[in-house]
C-alpha cells in the first residue's frame, strides 16, 4: 500500500463522515457490507447534487423502496414524484430502466466486472468504478469533482479542467490501493469535501499534507485550473397557470422524451427568441393576465417564463391533462421549474416543503 493510501485511511477511519448510505469501517469491522443497490442509489442521487441535498431523498426512497425489486416494481410515475426537486430527470428514468434490467437480465444482483456495471442504464465509468470499489471492494479509481481538486492539489497539476481528466484518472488509479479500495475512494471524497475545499482549505489538518506538491508550491487553493466557462444562451417563454371554478390547477404529462421528460407541468412554451406575450401559446382560450416573469438556470441555458393566469375555467376533460386541488399538487412530480411558475401566482402553494436544487439537466 503506498504512503498515500495508508496516510489516508488512518485518517480515513478516524474522521469518515456519518452518510445514510455508507458503512463504516466499524460497521465493516463487525461483519457489515456496503449494499450494492444503497451505493448505487446513493451515487446516482449524488451526481451534481450535493449530500445534504440527497439525504432526505435517500431515506425516502430507501423506505419507500427499500432493495431493488421493490424499485423495479415501482411505476415511473411513482419514481418521478419521490425524485421531483432532485434535478437532472433522465437519472430517475435510468433508476427504474437499471432497476428493471437488473431483475430480468441479472436475476436482482448488481454485476461486479465494470463492462457489466457500464451496460447498465445510466451508469457510466464513474458510477461503475464506484460501485466496483464501494460495494465489491475492487481496485478502481474513483474520480469525482472533490477526488480532481485533491488529485490536482496533491500532484500539482496545472493542465485545465476538462481536459486534465485522463491524467488525473490515471493518478487517482495508481494511489488506489489493493486492500480497502472502497474505503479509499470514500477517504478522498471525505478529504476534498471537508478539508481540500475549494476555497481557504485547510491544509495544516490534511493527513497528506507533506506529500502535497501544489502545498510546497504555496499554491493548493489556485488549483485545480478551469477552462473559461461559456456563457449560457438565453431562452423565453411562457407559462400559464389555469385554475378552474373548483379552486383546482390545469396539469398536463411532457413527453417523456427530453428535457424533464416524463414529468408534470402547467401549460408552457419556450425556445430561443419567443415571444412572451404570444398569448396562441396558451393551452385554451380565455382571459389569460400576465403575473410577471420568473428565471431559472438549467446546466446548458437560462430560461426566463412570462406567468399567466386565468380564474374560474370549467374543468374541461378533452385536453389530455387533469386538475389537481391547490394543496394536492405537492404530490405531483412537479420540476422546480414549474413550481416556481405556479408559486408566482400561488404563493402558499408549497408552504411546508424542502427548499429543492434546481433541476439543471433532462
Amino acid at each position: 500500500m503506498t504512503d498515500t493510501a495508508s496516510l489516508l485511511l488512518n485518517w480515513y477511519d478516524k474522521h469518515h463522515r456519518i452518510l445514510p448510505w455508507r458503512i463504516t469501517p466499524a460497521e465493516q469491522a463487525r461483519g457489515m457490507a456496503p449494499d450494492p443497490y444503497r451505493v448505487w442509489l446513493s451515487e446516482v442521487m449524488l451526481q451534481q447534487t450535493t449530500v445534504e441535498a440527497v439525504k432526505a431523498y435517500f431515506n425516502k426512497f430507501t423506505s419507500q423502496w427499500p432493495d431493488i425489486s421493490a424499485l423495479a416494481g415501482a411505476s415511473q410515475d411513482d419514481i418521478l414524484r419521490a425524485w421531483a426537486g432532485l434535478g437532472y430527470y433522465s437519472r430517475a428514468r435510468n433508476l427504474k430502466a437499471c432497476a428493471d434490467k437488473i431483475m430480468a437480465g441479472h436475476g436482482g444482483v448488481f454485476p461486479r466486472e465494470l463492462a457489466g456495471l457500464r451496460a447498465l442504464p445510466g451508469i457510466g465509468d464513474y458510477t461503475a468504478a464506484a460501485i466496483a470499489a464501494i460495494a465489491f471492494n475492487l481496485p478502481h479509481a474513483v474520480v469525482d469533482g472533490n477526488v480532481e481538486r485533491v488529485v490536482s492539489r496533491l500532484f500539482c497539476l496545472t493542465t485545465p479542467l476538462p481536459a486534465a481528466k485522463a491524467e488525473i484518472r490515471i493518478r487517482t488509479q495508481g494511489i488506489t490501493p489493493a486492500e480497502r479500495p472502497g474505503d479509499f475512494a470514500q477517504s478522498m471524497m471525505d478529504l476534498g469535501a471537508t478539508i481540500c475545499t475549494p476555497k481557504r482549505p485547510s491544509c495544516f489538518l490534511c493527513p497528506l499534507n507533506e506529500h502535497c506538491l501544489a502545498l510546497k508550491n504555496d499554491e493548493p487553493q489556485r488549483l485545480p485550473l478551469k477552462a473559461p466557462k461559456a456563457e449560457k444562451p438565453l431562452r423565453t417563454g411562457m407559462a400559464f397557470v389555469a385554475i378552474s371554478e373548483n379552486s383546482r390547477v390545469y396539469l398536463q404529462k411532457r413527453p417523456e422524451k427530453g428535457l424533464l421528460g416524463g414529468m408534470s407541468e402547467v401549460p408552457n412554451y419556450f425556445a430561443p427568441g419567443a415571444d412572451k406575450a404570444d398569448l396562441s401559446r396558451a393551452p385554451f382560450a380565455t382571459d389569460w393576465r400576465y403575473q410577471g416573469d420568473i428565471t431559472h438556470v438549467f446546466t446548458h441555458f437560462t430560461l426566463v417564463l412570462a406567468i399567466y393566469r386565468a380564474d374560474n375555467l370549467p374543468e374541461h376533460s378533452d385536453t389530455g391533462g387533469w386538475w389537481v386541488a391547490v394543496d394536492k399538487l405537492k404530490g405531483e412530480a412537479l420540476p422546480t421549474v414549474i413550481k416556481k411558475a405556479v408559486a408566482q401566482v400561488l404563493p402558499t402553494a408549497f408552504n411546508n416543503t424542502e427548499r429543492k436544487p434546481a433541476d439543471r439537466n433532462a
